[in-house]
């Protein structure tokens, strides 16, 4: 299996505390100074014994810390993954030593669950990137920051190691990071242009499906008219303000607009369709959505990237086929 190699000896990080740093905590002060370790991370380091002070070892994190004192941090290795590395396919835009940006296909699982033990896009990873991969929570695994639907498409990031997928996770966080969709969906929403604010949560008699909930989490999309099929079908472009589990999904059918292809979130009512275009989204494998651009500031290099991925051709055929009837 490709992985980290555990036989180099473990790292240690000597730390001495300065004037100016007297009486604070000694995890915030750690997190500080070590900014290439997450805060869960150092917190993992320091429970399994893995700081000293002189020859004491310090398992407690909140203890406050004085000017002169020389605390020596000591990283493992990662360890192994469990996970069996497999050589699938992976269409790569962008790589470096930090970071890569695929265009995941439609039908590629992002992580494997239930249902899903094999073959997914972390399997793929871990072959891809061989002993690149650094210890993220202390495990040699590529850090999957934000996922897509197994049957969505579009442009995904990864990070190769714990500094850069803690500065991502910080950006989707604060939502700064750009994401836009393009989708295909039943009817013509009205007005071209809105923003669907709604709170999600798991529907409260499925737990498969997420909903619209009065106690669930912020969740705001923005949509835009791109192209009409008269009322039948519309093209839209899709800016994700939040990033909650089916998001898109749920707001889209939340308005009579479901996307087609999704066997999920479906019209409550089925529409009258042109034999031809009733056929082709009976025929699909996929959900008509695609993850068309994403844009976020490099964490290593401070540089502003930007990506773009076209649709695939059978959202246009959709169109045509809807016209024809």
């Amino acid at each position: 299996m490709a992985g980290t190699d555990t036989t180099r000896p473990a790292e240690a990080t000597l730390v001495e505390i300065q004037e100016g740093e007297a009486g604070r905590r000694l995890d915030t002060v750690l997190a500080e100074r070590l900014a290439d370790l997450s805060r869960s991370r150092l917190q993992a380091l320091l429970r399994e014994g893995h700081l000293r002070l002189d020859a004491e070892v310090v398992t407690e994190g909140k203890r406050r810390v004085k000017p002169g004192e020389r605390y020596s941090l000591t990283v493992p290795p990662a360890a192994p993954s469990a996970l069996v590395a497999e050589d699938v396919p992976l269409d790569i835009v962008y790589e470096d030593e930090d970071l890569l940006v695929l265009d995941k296909p439609a039908g590629l699982v992002v992580h494997p669950a239930a249902g899903h033990a094999e073959g997914t896009l972390v399997h793929a990873l871990l072959a891809h990137c061989g002993t690149s991969l650094s210890g993220i929570g202390g495990v040699a695994r590529p850090g999957i920051v934000h996922r897509i639907d197994k049957d969505v498409s579009g442009l995904l990031v990864v990070a190769k190691h714990d500094r850069v997928h803690h500065g991502l996770a910080g950006q989707f966080t604060v939502h700064s990071v750009e994401r836009l969709y393009e989708a295909v969906v039943y009817g013509l929403p009205s007005p071209a242009e809105g923003v669907i604010d709604q709170p999600l949560g798991r529907h409260p008699t499925d737990r498969k499906r997420m909903a619209i909930v009065e106690a669930g989490k912020r969740a705001v999309t923005r949509y835009r008219l791109l192209e009409a099929a008269g009322t039948t079908v519309a093209r839209l472009e899709l800016a994700l303000e939040t990033g909650r589990t089916h998001q898109i999904r749920v707001h889209l059918a939340s308005l009579g607009h479901s996307l087609l292809g999704d066997r999920i979130y479906k019209p409550r009512r089925k529409p009258a369709l042109p034999t031809a275009l009733a056929e082709a989204i009976n025929a699909l494998d996929r959900v008509a959505l695609h993850a068309k651009v994403l844009g976020f500031t490099h964490p290593g290099t401070g540089e502003r990237l930007r990506f773009e991925s076209a649709p695939p051709a059978i959202f246009s055929r959709l169109l045509e086929l809807a016209r024809v009837g």
